[in-house]
Parts: C-alpha cells; structure tokens; sequence
C-alpha cells in the first residue's frame, strides 16, 4: 500500500503543428513538410523523498521539456516511359528535446555514464555521460580523470552527487535525432508479365551508444572476450599505441587491491573511450516480384492474380562507426549493444480468384 499523494496532478502539454503537401509536373515529384513544437509541463517521475509516511520514494510533477522537430518526405517519378517505372521515396525526420526543469535531487555518477541515459536539466532525455579517459599507465592499467581532475587507477567515486557537469564529459543522447529512408522501386510491364525490384535503405543517427562493459580485473572460463582484446597492452610501451587495457596479473591485483582494479577496468568501461556513434545505414529489404500476365490467367478460369515475391531482409550495414567491431548499432541494451536480429529470406506465392 501507499500513502495518498494529494499533489501530484496530471502531465501536460501545449503543442503547434504546420504541415503542407505540394506536387508539381504533373505529380512527377510530391513533396511533404511538417514541422511541430512541444512544451511538457509537470512531467510525472520518481523522486527521493525524507522517508516521511514510511516512504523513501513517490512519484511526482518533477519535470518539464521543451520539444522540437521537422519532417520532409519526397517522392519523385523518375522514369515513366515504353513500359518502364521508377519511383523514389526519401523519408527525413529530426526531433530533439530538452529537459528544461528538473526537480530531482541525488542524481549520482554512475546514473550518468550508463548505456541506457538518464535525465538531466539543460540536456536531453536519456543523456549519456563519460569518465574522461587518461590513458594506460606503464603496466597497461587503464586510467580516468576522477572528481578531483586526477588521473587515476581506481580512485573514483561512482556515487559522487555533486559537480558532476565539471568532471564528466557529456557524449550525446542515447536516442537519434534523426532518422528515415530511401527506397527505389523500378518495374516493367511487356507481355510477358510486371516485373518489380524494391531496394530499401534505412538510416538513423545523432545518437552515442555504450559499448558493452566487458573489461574487467579478472574474467572466468565463461568469459566470451570481443575482438577488442587483440588490440591490448601486452609489452610495456604499448600504452602510447593502444588504449585497449591489459589482462591484469594476480601480482597486480594484489598490489593495487582487487577492489581498486575493479573500479579501474569499471571506470574505463564507462570512460569517453567507450562511447561510439550510433549512427548507420542499413540495406534493409531488396525484392523481386514477378506478376503473370492477365492473358495467362484468363485461360485457368480460376485466378484473376498471381505474382512471386523473393526477398532478402536485414542484408548488412552499409555503414555503422568502426568502434562497434561489427556490432549493430540499431539493436542495443541498457548496457551495450544486444544481439541483433538474423538475415531473412523469404518466397512468397500469391494467387487472387
């Protein structure tokens, strides 16, 4: 049970919108634009509280937002002529937000730098956060500047409340602000039948992501290790061409303690090291679909359609940023990048009677 919360009261919102569709020779190329502004007033959330009622937490009116953004959409008729069809689509949209008030106390450090973002006054929804990186040390330890601006081999204080903006290096948000497509289609019609080629890209970006925090002071058999590791410290020297960190030794361990080594390797997990762009471009979906000829299916006096669909779906990456090592930007976790979704190919038979 929870104790009545009289004050808290309902989200609100004022908002403005402008949109316009246009066309020109002879709808060869359509153009739409829509633009629109928001601004969220008491924004409900969790806030810490002195424990009175028995409750150390409630939900409240903390926040309010300010919210822009545009979208254009173009559609032109590049080819029309002796049988031959060719179409573009382009999708582009752009929207960013800012939290403008925040009535929230006790954010600490850690809160900032992880993969999934947190709110913060001045900055946008799901902000992510880094320790600044200082390099490796001669033994290949990684280093980050701490809340005194020192740099450090474990001497960080994750739940550091206070000056956070003066220390940690804000990336980005974990959200894109902006995204959209592209998609040609080209076709022919002759007596033989339609024949249609579909190519459709999609792309995204503005946004950072985590990459996962797999380093640590010591791994198990268990362990699967990314490819990041081939590039490690392995000889003293190499701190000044790799800033991948080393395996830690058990001399090591015992000479820094295992709980300093621990906050080290965690530190460098979320330090301006580990921070990629999010942005990509995706070949998402190319197909072929062959229609019979309507002079065919009139001699089966059963079907008045019939077509063939081939297609591939989530072929590759045309481009994502190098430091995710093959990982795909567009399927992620809190804590890094998840395990994306598989290649699709599929046959599709239709018939109309």
């Amino acid at each position: 049970y929870q104790i009545a919360n009289t004050e808290l009261t309902y989200e609100k919102k004022h908002e403005w919108n402008f949109g316009v569709d246009m066309s020109f020779f002879n709808e060869r190329l359509a153009l739409t634009f829509d633009i629109y502004g928001r601004n969220n007033y008491d924004l409900i959330g969790l806030t810490y509280t002195q424990g009175a009622g028995g409750e150390i937490s409630k939900y409240a009116n903390v926040a309010d937002m300010s919210s822009h953004g545009v979208e254009v959409g173009l559609n032109t008729v590049n080819l029309n002529k002796s049988g031959f069809r060719w179409t573009s689509d382009f999708i582009f949209s752009n929207a960013k937000n800012k939290i403008t008030s925040l009535a929230v106390g006790g954010t600490q450090a850690y809160q900032l730098v992880t993969g999934s973002g947190y709110a913060i006054e001045g900055y946008p929804v799901r902000s992510i956060f880094s320790y600044r990186f200082a390099g490796l040390n001669e033994e290949g330890l990684p280093m980050v500047y701490n809340e005194s601006g020192i740099a450090t081999v474990g001497n960080v204080n994750f739940q550091e409340t206070e000056n956070l903006k003066d220390y940690l290096v804000y990336e980005g948000p974990s959200d894109p602000t902006f995204y959209g497509s592209f998609n040609n289609s080209l076709s022919y019609t002759g007596k033989w039948g339609r024949i249609n080629l579909d190519l459709f890209i999609t792309y995204a970006g503005g946004n950072v992501i985590r990459l996962d925090p797999v380093f640590s002071s010591a791994y198990s058999d268990l362990a699967a290790l990314p490819r990041d590791f081939k590039n490690r410290w392995m000889i003293p020297g190499d701190e000044l061409i790799t800033n991948v960190p080393t395996i830690a030794s058990m001399n090591q361990v015992y000479r820094y303690g295992s709980t300093d080594l621990s906050t080290a390797y965690n530190a460098y997990n979320y330090s301006t090291e580990r921070i990629a762009k999010g942005g990509f471009i995706r070949l998402k979906e190319i197909a072929v679909t062959y229609e019979l000829p309507k002079r065919w299916l009139e001699k089966t006096k059963c079907f008045n359609r019939a077509s063939l669909k081939v297609a591939a779906t989530n072929l590759c990456l045309l481009y994502a940023d190098k430091k995710l090592n093959g990982q795909d930007p567009e399927f992620i976790n809190s804590g890094g990048v998840a395990t994306p979704i598989s290649k699709q190919f599929t046959a599709t038979v239709r018939l109309g009677f």
